[in-house]
């Protein structure tokens, strides 16, 4: 997955790249510079003051010896006191004027103002969003070598915001901002070469990237890096190896790391099988809106893996994950509505989520509703709609809708009796261990319904 959104705050631009006070000098003579009309001296006044060398940290002076420094022109205060407005430190929160002076520096040419100024033009923050605005101030700090920009330049190729679409050039200004050791961007560089999007697909370049950033510890890069372990994708596969870089992105709260920690706990892959665990990481996910996990969640409750079993707690994480589009989650749903479980039976909300399941092409779900309709359970019984629906759960591979799919044809419900397809349904779902369609061809072999 790449990363798809800017996600640094204008504060963090600051911390990275902001002048600072250097310790040697004596606060006292820099005061007096500074009272006498010193620029340089104003300037590193705000900055110890912001930072609390030398002095008490005290924001308000900050802004004031800035905003000193800043109106007689100099870049860095002017970007300096953009940044207190931005985040309202020492004064009050003001987009519009963090723009303002933002605008100012940047039109000197101050790079980190220019990036911010990009990104006020990306959000759409004390100025009106416009995406090629964003683009090309961006643009002119990537070209003095910031990184930051050198990467949000990269996603505006990659997402077509502000310019065409152009992966080539993604990959290029990912790559400069890589090479820097930007970590969001060598993550991103991995993912381009995982997906062969702007460059020739290369598995161990992807691994080589991942773990650039996720050495720096890069949440979403030791997430992938992880599933690269766990396949054997640009590197011998080694679960023990997958889970080290799963524990440290879950530890981050990535949710993605937090469910396959709970796969490899509940399987016991690289590590003893260990439900408790399992349930552990999938409610981490979970509670952060994986809908897997929270299906998995669900499942445990169901069945008193990890933690006692509770039709209730179940039912409720069906529910969450159904709501999110998860069709095995919405098949469960509609079988505790079926049979009752820990809720009224409700055939009519059964047929409700089995449908949404298999309209999204979920095998279990298809038999369940082609079974509905078969016996007329919620729906009046319509036998044409439940070969359609065994057919398509049949096609899947799922032995119980191949086999009913012969009792259909043998006897004529839905469609025109055919023993070959009968014979040829029973022997498929036979072949892959279905008792009920060995029981199925034995009576009508001996009924002399089908033939060798």
């Amino acid at each position: 997955m790449e990363f798809t959104k800017k996600i640094l705050l204008l504060l963090t631009v600051f911390l990275f790249m902001k002048p600072t006070f250097a310790d040697t000098e004596n606060f006292q003579k820099l005061q007096e510079m500074a009272q006498k009309g010193d620029v340089s001296a104003q300037n590193k006044l705000g900055n110890a003051y912001y930072d609390g060398e030398s002095v008490t940290q005290n924001y308000v002076r900050a802004f004031e010896w800035f905003s000193k420094a800043a109106a007689r022109g100099l870049a860095p205060a002017q970007y300096s006191l953009g940044v207190m407005y931005a985040n309202g430190d020492g004064t009050g929160q003001n987009y519009i004027k963090a723009f303002e002076w933002y605008n100012k520096a940047a039109i000197q040419g101050l790079a980190p103002a220019q990036y911010s100024l990009g990104l006020m033009y990306s959000y759409g923050d004390g100025v009106s969003q416009n995406y090629a605005k964003a683009f090309e101030w961006f643009g002119k700090a990537a070209a003095q070598g910031f990184a930051l920009a050198q990467h949000d330049l990269g996603m505006m190729y990659a997402y077509g915001e502000g310019i065409t679409k152009n992966d080539v050039k993604a990959f290029e200004w990912y790559s400069k901002a890589a090479n820097q050791g930007y970590a969001l961007s060598q993550h991103n560089l991995g993912v381009r070469y995982e997906k062969g999007q702007g460059v020739t697909k290369s598995d161990v370049k992807a691994f080589e990237w991942y773990s650039k950033a996720a050495a720096q510890g890069e949440a979403l890069a030791q997430y992938n890096l992880g599933v690269m372990y766990t396949q054997g994708q640009g590197v011998a596969q080694s679960y023990k190896k997958a889970f080290e870089w799963y524990s440290k992105a879950a530890i981050q709260g990535e949710a993605l790391a937090q469910y396959n920690l709970g796969i490899m706990y509940s399987q016991g892959q690289g590590i003893p099988q260990n439900y408790k665990k399992a349930f552990e990481w999938y409610s981490k996910a979970a509670a952060q809106g994986d809908t897997a996990a929270q299906h998995n969640l669900a499942v445990m409750y169901d069945n008193g893996l990890g933690i006692p079993q509770s039709d209730m707690k179940a039912f409720e994480w069906y529910s969450k994950a159904a709501a999110q589009g998860d069709a095995a989650a919405q098949h469960n749903l509609g079988l505790m509505y079926t049979n009752g479980q820990g809720i009224p039976q409700n055939y009519k909300k059964a047929f409700e989520w089995y449908s949404e399941a298999a309209a999204q092409g979920d095998a279990a779900a298809q038999f369940s509703l082609a079974l509905m309709y078969d016996n007329g359970q919620g729906i009046p019984q319509n036998y044409k709609k439940a070969f359609e629906w065994y057919s398509k759960a049949a096609a899947q591979g799922n032995t119980a809708a191949q086999n009913n799919l012969g009792v259909m044809y043998a006897k004529g419900l839905g469609v025109k009796k055919n023993n070959a397809l009968a014979k040829k349904w029973f022997l498929k779902a036979k072949n892959d261990g279905n008792t009920k369609a060995q029981f199925n061809i034995g009576q009508h072999y001996l009924n002399g319904l089908i033939k060798n």
